[in-house]
């Protein structure tokens, strides 16, 4: 008589008694965690006045985004438009461009080129 049976009513009170501590438990943590992590908000970012400079971009870029200066970022934007309404966007790999009449002239004769690739050569063209 060494082994005696447990009854099923005594270990289904202790796992609900558990789950309710826990659950107690955890509002005080949460409430006491956005308290440590808050942080003093950063002040307004400016743009960096090297990237708004306006630039004058070379006669083979001039044909794509127009022969008046403009900052590197409008010119990027500008490029990208000119991509997307051409769909000059490789359909396999979207990161590829495949390059027109125009834009070869600006990517150095290649045919494809990444878009990370491309602003490197597009700032090649920028005085």
């Amino acid at each position: 008589m060494a082994t005696a049976k447990k009854t099923p009513a005594a270990p289904a009170k202790k796992p609900a008694a558990k789950p309710a501590a826990k659950k107690a438990a955890a509002p005080a943590k949460a409430a006491a965690k956005p308290a440590a992590v808050k942080k003093a908000a950063p002040a307004a970012r400016k743009p960096n006045a090297a990237f708004m400079k306006a630039m004058t971009p070379s006669a083979s870029l001039a044909a794509v985004v127009g022969a008046a200066a403009l900052p590197r970022t409008e010119v990027t934007k500008k490029v990208w438009d000119y991509i997307k309404k051409h769909d000059l966007q490789d359909a396999a790999n979207r990161r590829m461009i495949n390059a027109d009449d125009k834009l070869k002239a600006v990517f150095g004769g290649k045919a494809q080129v990444s878009m990370f690739e491309m602003t490197k050569l597009i700032s090649d063209h920028l005085q």
